[in-house]
């Protein structure tokens, strides 16, 4: 049985020249789902408020993500004329759209992280001198 993997309009996200392949690298990014995480659960944070919340955030990637989603329309920035420029960040209608999805998966990875963590530890010992996926911090 074969699978329609288009969309009504016509997106197919297996086309390497379909847009919808950057919207899905935005949106799926480690960095992405976090600092949405950051701003559902505060609905307006400064700069340096997001970059503690997120732990492991470089400012650089911090940045960028925001930038990024600023410009994708996901996230709304507003500058105050403060001494230092004040800057806060919140979430767009679309910016809570995709929170919903960032919240399903994240209750997904809670619910099967032990699940994941078995799988490799069998993996692991089925093959020993197999290497693990690079930057891999996920171990039995």
């Amino acid at each position: 049985m074969d699978t329609v993997v288009t969309d009504p309009a016509g997106w197919d996200v297996l086309n390497a020249r379909c847009p919808t392949r950057q919207v899905l690298d935005r949106v799926s990014g480690k960095w992405t789902m976090l600092v949405v995480t950051a701003l559902t659960a505060d609905p307006v944070l400064r700069f340096s408020e997001l970059r503690r919340r997120v732990d492991g955030v470089t400012q650089k990637m911090l940045t960028q993500t925001l930038r990024e989603l600023e410009r994708d329309g996901m996230v709304e920035r507003t500058a105050y004329p403060t001494v230092p420029v004040t800057v806060e960040y919140k979430l767009t209608p679309l910016g809570h759209d995709l929170a919903e999805t960032v919240h399903v998966v994240r209750q997904w990875a809670y619910a099967n992280i032990e699940a994941i963590q078995e799988a490799r530890a069998r993996y692991g010992a089925a093959a020993p001198d197999r290497p693990g996926p690079p930057g891999s911090r996920l171990s039995a």
